[in-house]
């Protein structure tokens, strides 16, 4: 059977090169790669994050690669003063501090580590009454409101979880709060799930989850946003800068959440806001009250990433492969999990290429500084080369953190065939079947309902999940409009140390991939993915997937618009009846929710038609396609694939809406992109979506034509490509 984009013989050679390659991939180049690039703290400004960066250049050149470092100046906050303290009913002061642990040798690094902080916090010293919110999002705001609850004037606590930690303080700051805490409950990722480090690999109850609360409708640095931060760049000053917090924020431990949350009395949290933690947990406001106090160095830092070509026979077309090598602390997990089977599988492509294999396409391997902060390094080199790559590149491979399990594509579903295709190649190191079939097998295990398994079980291929804004993909993908992937392995975790100090190298071979069989699985996944992309004769991609998840992700706008015409008119309803004021509770009383107007019908006709089109176009290719891997191409036609593989390139920027989101105008694609209110979580077609979610039906009702818009110019994209390819199939004949 022939690869997607490839003829027979094609076929037969790409199978010996990868098999070769695959054979090449050692566990202990991985397990020595993670050893050296972990063993000192390595966030951005850092010296080791220099050294390493020095380290992986020196690497790429070894094995053969045109590599050289990029670097930016980008604006990096680090903590000048934390302080958090109880003033009522007692006295107490956090402890803000991951103890080092004697089994645990890089803990004790402790004069190189970054203390316990959100980046891109706002200076600021305030006091205020406590209140629990839950995990902070929209919908617990709506709760408190519900039962009379108001946060102005006090500052929040929230636990970690739900959503992204960014979201908390933004939607905090907007209800008039003055200050934000967010602590790891220990029901998330503590004792509740398992044992605690160093017993076990769950976080210990001094753990501190570190990260960056940066707004995300500019990713990327925040004195340029939109535009790379080179020398010539013009800056805004801080004070400008619109990805920063408006209140100051602070992450604790659940060592220091535990005083602060029993002070707090008043209405008892409801029973799905309770955490793990041995006490009640009460809401407030009263009696207690807290003193925030958070302030900065504002400081611009560079940031050092790593850009290594393997030139192709075609240096007109290029296929991307990241990782970011930057991390909080030691990073073990997050990134260099990924980062050091990145490298190995450059090494081996290194040596296949002293081999006498040349890639059709030239292969650029990227090992991203930055990501941790925003995406610095990623997006600025991005935004600094967004010409040549809307020019030139074919695809984007992600990957980041990786630990045991299943593999969890997500990206473009354009690339969802060629995953799929891929992973059954692979083999899983734990039950030795295909990468494929078992997380296609898993995906049925964790279906939720007879209906999904009923769907996913006629299914040839993996879903390729929608992604939002969580790692280096983003820029590519949201603002560059390159088809991307986003590849890793997990769901068998036995604790998690996320941003801590205690992801480390002695954490990681204890308690995640021991033997780093999976890092060998993503180097084999990877690795073979980019050979595979660069080798084709046509670049192997697959519309009809695409098609087919637009067209669920504008289903799933029609339900919603359904399902809130029919709570709206439901609730007015029970409002008229008086069920609220007779299931109301004296003693723990809630005001009825307001009467709102129930939502107006919506047109989606315009994008209905043109996804219509999308489809009729994606599958008119994909059957020529498969006509052309039966046939061949004859010698005299490779002019012609060439045109059909640059028309190819064009089709994934058709979803660019050059004046972007509205409000966001960074995110241009208009089929992919996360939620303002979401962060790492997708929201597609989020021009419509999210006018939806905040009940302004004729905003939203007006983005339909636009989307509509550029899905019909994709499906007349895809119709060029069907065109040349069955021009082929012709002058074969």
């Amino acid at each position: 059977m022939s690869f997607l984009g490839y003829s027979a013989p094609d076929s037969q050679s790409e199978k010996e090169w990868e098999s070769k390659f695959r054979d090449g991939i050692s566990p202990k180049n991985i397990r020595d790669n993670m050893q050296r690039l972990t063993a000192r703290p390595h966030h951005v400004g850092s010296p080791y994050d220099k050294d390493n960066a020095e380290w992986i250049l020196g690497r790429f050149k070894e094995w053969g690669y045109d590599a050289h470092i990029e670097s930016f100046e980008v604006l990096f906050p680090t903590p000048k003063q934390r302080l958090l303290e109880l003033l009522e009913p007692t006295r107490f002061t956090a402890q803000l501090h991951e103890p080092a642990l004697a089994i645990d040798p890089t803990s004790k690094q402790t004069e190189e580590q970054l203390p316990t902080y959100n980046a891109y916090s706002v200076d600021g010293d305030v006091t205020g009454p406590l209140i629990y919110v839950n995990f902070g999002n929209r919908e617990d705001y709506e709760q408190l409101d519900r039962m009379g609850i108001s946060v102005k004037g006090a500052i929040v606590i929230a636990r970690y979880g739900g959503g992204w930690r960014g979201v908390k303080p933004k939607v905090a700051a907007e209800h008039g709060a003055v200050g934000c805490i967010i602590y790891s409950d220990p029901k998330e990722d503590g004792y509740h799930e398992g044992d605690d480090y160093p017993d076990g690999g769950w976080r210990p109850r001094f753990g501190v989850q570190r990260g960056s609360v940066m707004d995300t409708d500019y990713p990327g640095d925040p004195l340029t946003p939109g535009v790379g931060a080179t020398s010539d760049a013009k800056r805004l000053e801080v004070k400008d800068a619109k990805t920063i917090t408006k209140i100051p924020v602070l992450p604790i431990s659940y060592s220091d959440a535990g005083p602060l949350l029993a002070a707090l009395k008043g209405r008892v949290a409801p029973e799905g806001w309770r955490g793990g933690l041995p006490i009640p947990y009460h809401i407030g406001p009263g009696p207690a009250k807290v003193h925030l106090k958070v302030e900065s160095n504002w400081d611009l830092q560079p940031i050092y990433d790593v850009i290594a070509i393997l030139h192709g026979s075609n240096d007109q077309q290029w296929v991307l492969r990241g990782n970011h090598h930057d991390a909080w602390v030691n990073g073990a997990e997050d990134p260099i999990s990924g980062q050091a089977a990145l490298l190995e599988e450059a090494r081996m492509l290194g040596e296949l290429h002293h081999q006498g294999w040349t890639p059709k396409r030239t292969i650029v391997y990227c090992a991203w500084d930055g990501e941790e902060p925003g995406l610095l390094g990623s997006v600025e080199w991005v935004e600094t080369h967004i010409n040549e790559l809307k020019q030139r590149a074919v695809a984007y491979i992600n990957s980041d953190s990786n630990s045991r399990g299943f593999l969890y594509p997500g990206g473009t579903q354009d690339l969802q065939t060629f995953v799929s295709g891929v992973a059954r190649d692979v083999e899983d190191p734990e039950t030795k079947m295909s990468v494929f079939e078992r997380s296609h097998l898993h995906a049925i295990a964790a279906a939720k309902d007879t209906e999904e398994r009923k769907d996913l079980r006629k299914r040839n291929d993996l879903i390729v999940h929608a992604l939002g804004d969580g790692s280096d993909y983003t820029a590519f993908q949201d603002f560059a409009g390159v088809s991307s992937l986003n590849l890793g392995f997990g769901g068998e975790d036995d604790g998690t140390q996320y941003h801590s100090v205690y992801d480390d190298f002695y954490w990681y071979t204890h308690f995640v991939d021991t033997d780093f069989a999976y890092g060998h699985a993503l180097a084999q996944m990877s690795g073979s993915a980019v050979m595979r992309l660069a080798d084709a004769e046509i670049i192997p991609l697959d519309y009809a997937p695409q098609a087919e998840a637009i067209g669920k992700y504008e289903g799933e706008l029609e339900k919603m618009l359904k399902d809130k015409q029919e709570e709206s008119t439901e609730r007015n309803l029970e409002l008229q009846e008086g069920v609220f004021r007779a299931i109301n509770d004296p003693r723990r009383p809630t005001v009825p929710p307001p009467v709102e107007a129930v939502p107006p019908y919506m047109n989606f006709a315009p994008m209905k038609n043109a996804i219509e089109a999308l489809k009729k176009s994606s599958d008119r290719y994909s059957k020529a396609l498969s006509i052309w891997q039966a046939a061949g191409t004859p010698r005299e036609s490779k002019q012609k694939i060439e045109v059909l593989n640059q028309d190819l390139l064009k089709v994934s920027r058709l979803f660019l809406n050059e004046n972007g989101l509205p409000e966001r105008p960074w995110f241009k694609n208009q089929v992919y992109a996360p939620g303002a209110y979401t962060g790492y979580g997708a929201k597609p077609i989020a021009a419509v979506r999210e006018y939806m979610d905040e009940k302004r039906w004729r905003d939203a009702d007006a983005q339909v034509p636009q989307v509509a818009q550029v899905i019909q110019n994709a499906a007349t994209g895809v119709d060029k490509c069907a065109d040349d390819l069955e021009a082929l199939i012709a002058a074969k004949r």
